[in-house]
């Protein structure tokens, strides 16, 4: 109460959240989460999945429109005075919500931070314009029941997280949690230095940059990856895992030359399908970390085949038990099919000349959009990069006018609807005035059906078939090309342990281990002064003095002579 209407003098000498000599704290209840909801739906706050939300939590939307409303007429507004309809606490360990129909990735949304339990206590205290002001709010400092807090926040030089001291017991292999009492994260402006530290011991853990991939990484003859001698001499391991995301190149749909769902038009995508090498960009530009999709879902993902089974055959022969990406020459045959015998329009005589919108212009992307370039030289295609700013980039992209682009996706959750969804017609862009996440414009009766009966089954071999369709259908149509499911490899030290790949999890930091004894004896054998140039070059000095010296005495001799 005391930090709730705070005068300007009072701030004065506030600059951070540690200015603030007294602390509180209470035990977490089913309110909080209530209460995140409720502010989830305030627009202000911009939560990217309020418009989602809407469609299933029964009340979610009147209850959005009269907030917002209110909100903008008050500074500071108390949420705990209104009510959603859908969303009731029944006591302070059980909270109820209804939702439309049957949905069952929404335990996955449960899961997720946007539903993160908010005190209101702290929501009402962050709301005063003081400390807006001075960029103390929610975003930059946080309140939370995890193992850890957040205890520096400057992202531009270093973010530091300390053991939460009210956190709840919890225990691992008869120890408790967490293990690592404080987590440093620096800004490394240069990857070079990033790497160097690593080296020596001063970072724990490392990405693998392109400049030290073949310092760091062993390619056996089958194509496998492994860790170089130099790596495995310092005891160092990897660890790495297909990631639930896709890129892709995606066609708009809604273009009169590359959408439409006419055979030409089909054949068309296709052929440009087939000419863009992702084996070959994964290998040049990715180090061969990632693999050429099928599909838009990834692996690990219920609805992803491997093998034969999950070949895409518009794209791919299957020849030995291997995919064979599918001839130029096919390519070419289709191309003609549809309309553009080697590149050229039947109907003008005028060359095909395509435009791909892209936010890279910079030198270092300049070798990438020239591979771009030349896939479609393959066909007699003429591409035009149209580079622009970010924010005009996705302006084209919201209003249907970018022909060619390049877009990627990450799994919100495990499930093929988070993937699926991005071809649902009524999520195009053009149907939503730029709000939905379907930025090719895709629309195909047939897939729309499967899709909305396909969101609220349970996993099972039904759903596998109805999912198996769906990719069918769209892998004929081809809205994208379909791109890479990359690859994420990691390299940490011998005394850091418990590492496990899992990109869905948000909660592995409390099991993770450092051997402290062990760090400081490998950074001081790893760094030890080496003195022999020292030594060589106080040898020189001295050599070289000598000479003058004994001419400085002769000649003071000669001068006490005279």
């Amino acid at each position: 109460k005391e930090y709730r209407l705070l005068s300007d003098k009072a701030l004065d000498d506030v600059s951070t959240i540690s200015d603030f000599k007294k602390t509180s704290t209470r035990v977490l209840n089913a309110q909080d989460y209530e209460y995140a909801i409720k502010r989830m739906a305030v627009r202000e706050y911009h939560s990217p999945i309020l418009d989602n939300m809407q469609e299933y939590i029964v009340g979610l939307e009147e209850f959005s429109k009269k907030v917002t409303k209110i909100k903008k007429d008050t500074d500071i507004l108390d949420l705990r005075k209104y009510s959603i309809k859908g969303v009731k606490t029944i006591d302070d360990y059980t909270l109820e919500i209804n939702i439309k129909g049957k949905y069952p990735q929404f335990l996955y949304w449960l899961s997720m931070n946007f539903f993160a339990p908010i005190p209101w206590e702290a929501d009402l205290f962050y709301q005063q314009k003081g400390l807006i002001q001075k960029n103390i709010t929610l975003n930059t400092y946080p309140i939370g029941t995890g193992a850890y807090y957040l205890a520096k926040n400057n992202p531009n030089q270093e973010m530091i997280l300390k053991v939460n001291p009210n956190f709840h017991s919890e225990y691992f292999q008869g120890e408790k949690l967490p293990f690592i009492k404080e987590v440093v994260y620096s800004l490394e402006k240069e990857s070079i230095p990033l790497w160097n530290k690593f080296l020596q011991g001063y970072y724990d853990a490392s990405g693998i940059s392109s400049e030290a991939f073949d310092q760091a990484v062993a390619i056996s003859s089958n194509g496998d990856m492994g860790l170089s001698n130099t790596m495995k001499q310092k005891g160092i391991k990897m660890s790495g895992s297909i990631q639930p995301s896709i890129f892709y190149l995606a066609f708009n749909m809604s273009d009169p030359i590359v959408g439409g769902y006419t055979k030409e038009a089909q054949k068309l995508r296709q052929a440009i399908s087939i000419a863009q090498n992702e084996e070959e960009y994964i290998s040049i530009f990715m180090n061969g970390r990632g693999i050429p999709a099928q599909s838009p879902i990834p692996p690990a993902i219920f609805g992803y085949q491997k093998g034969k089974d999950g070949t895409n055959p518009i794209i791919y022969h299957w020849v030995n038990g291997k995919r064979v990406r599918k001839s130029i020459e096919y390519a070419k045959k289709l191309l003609a099919e549809a309309g553009y015998p080697n590149g050229v329009s039947k109907k003008t005589g005028k060359p095909l000349v395509l435009y791909y919108d892209t936010t890279s212009s910079g030198a270092d992307d300049r070798a990438l959009l020239d591979w771009r370039r030349k896939q479609f030289e393959k066909l007699g295609i003429q591409l035009v990069i149209r580079a622009t700013d970010y924010n005009r980039f996705q302006d084209k992209v919201r209003k249907g006018k970018a022909q060619l682009f390049s877009w990627g996706w990450n799994a919100d959750y495990p499930d093929p609807e988070n993937f699926l969804f991005l071809l649902y017609g009524k999520n195009a862009v053009v149907n939503t005035n730029g709000a939905g996440i379907n930025s090719s414009n895709y629309q195909n009766p047939k897939f729309d059906k499967l899709f909305e009966e396909i969101k609220t089954m349970s996993n099972s071999p039904e759903r596998l078939e109805k999912i198996k369709e769906m990719i069918a259908i769209i892998q004929k149509d081809s809205p994208w090309v379909w791109g890479i499911h990359p690859k994420s490899l990691s390299l940490y030290h011998s005394w850091f342990s418990n590492i496990f790949p899992n990109a869905m999890a948000n909660n592995t930091l409390k099991y993770k281990k450092i051997d402290g004894k062990l760090r400081y004896k490998k950074i001081e054998e790893w760094n030890k002064p080496i003195l022999m140039p020292m030594v060589v070059f106080i040898l020189f000095l001295v050599l070289i003095s000598y000479p003058l010296y004994r001419a400085y005495q002769n000649r003071q001799r000669a001068v006490i002579g005279e």
